[in-house]
């Protein structure tokens, strides 16, 4: 029998329904927020999941959401420039799905993209670069999970009551509710913040001040909200997200791309100086 009809069955035995989701988070540490048209479900997480490690959603099955987002390097793909299902390089990185549920800005460049459900179409649909290349090519890939076993069961469980739940609409919905379980809190500094645990970090780091004071920014290691402490100029006059510094030491990649790199006045008051030492791997 295949793995994940397995995995399947073991999620299923275990109480995989579409009712209720415990996040299991350190008290204080805040939780990610959610749109009232796609509440958290365990059955939504776990289809999500799979979708998100499935290749058949890029045109020609060669990549997945996870090829360039893997969980080893932070949730990042360790490149400079992504690379894209056609080979096609990137002008930036992969950027860390680290927390993403935390941060207002979800792409390097566009402020106005801040729905982790909408985000999820670029990749999907873009095509300048090509990331996945499933622009017409959506109706194929919607008729192969809809036949696969394992879909069959988790799309009615994940949207219950819906006559035909195989959509694009809802594989977005699925990918968003799994991205927001992508959450780093079990750091030496989470240790020490929200566990209460001053052993977890030294005491260099502690007169370190960190440039992340509200618990929403505490998640990323960055700013969450609008104005120049969450987006910054780069050289050439454009403007760039500051991107989480969790689990800098595994991500592999620099911060920027570097030819689209905020100045250093501008990122020195965000990251921590302490960074690596207070993140450690991830988890």
């Amino acid at each position: 029998m295949p793995l994940r009809i397995v995995i399947l069955g073991f999620a299923l035995r275990v109480g995989l329904s579409a009712a209720g989701f415990d996040w299991n988070l350190p008290e204080g540490f805040p939780r990610p927020a959610v749109p009232s048209d796609n509440p958290m479900s365990n059955a939504k997480v776990e289809l999500g999941r799979f979708l998100f490690y499935d290749k058949r959603i890029s045109f020609n099955g060669k990549e997945s959401c996870g090829s360039c987002h893997r969980q080893e390097l932070a949730f990042t793909d360790g490149r400079a420039h992504a690379e894209g299902t056609t080979g096609q390089l990137h002008p930036r990185s992969s950027m860390s799905l680290a927390n993403v549920g935390y941060v207002a800005y979800l792409t390097w460049a566009n402020p106005a993209l801040i729905s982790l459900e909408e985000q999820a179409l670029t990749p999907m649909l873009g095509e300048e670069p090509v990331e996945l290349g499933l622009k017409g090519h959506e109706q194929e890939f919607i008729r192969a999970i809809g036949s696969d076993e394992v879909y069959r069961r988790l799309f009615p469980v994940a949207f219950p009551g819906e006559t035909d739940p195989y959509t694009l609409h809802n594989v977005t919905k699925a990918i968003a509710s799994f991205e927001r379980t992508v959450i780093s809190v079990r750091s030496p500094y989470d240790r020490y913040r929200w566990g209460g645990d001053s052993s977890a970090i030294s005491e260099a780091a502690k007169r370190v001040r960190l440039s992340s004071p509200q618990a929403s920014e505490a998640a990323v290691f960055s700013a969450t909200g609008d104005g120049p402490s969450a987006e910054e100029s780069d050289s050439k006059g454009g403007s760039l997200r500051v991107t989480t510094k969790r689990n800098v030491a595994v991500s592999s990649i620099p911060a920027y791309p570097p030819t689209k790199r905020p100045t250093v006045a501008s990122t020195s008051r965000l990251t921590e100086r302490k960074i690596s030492e207070n993140s450690g791997r991830p988890h």
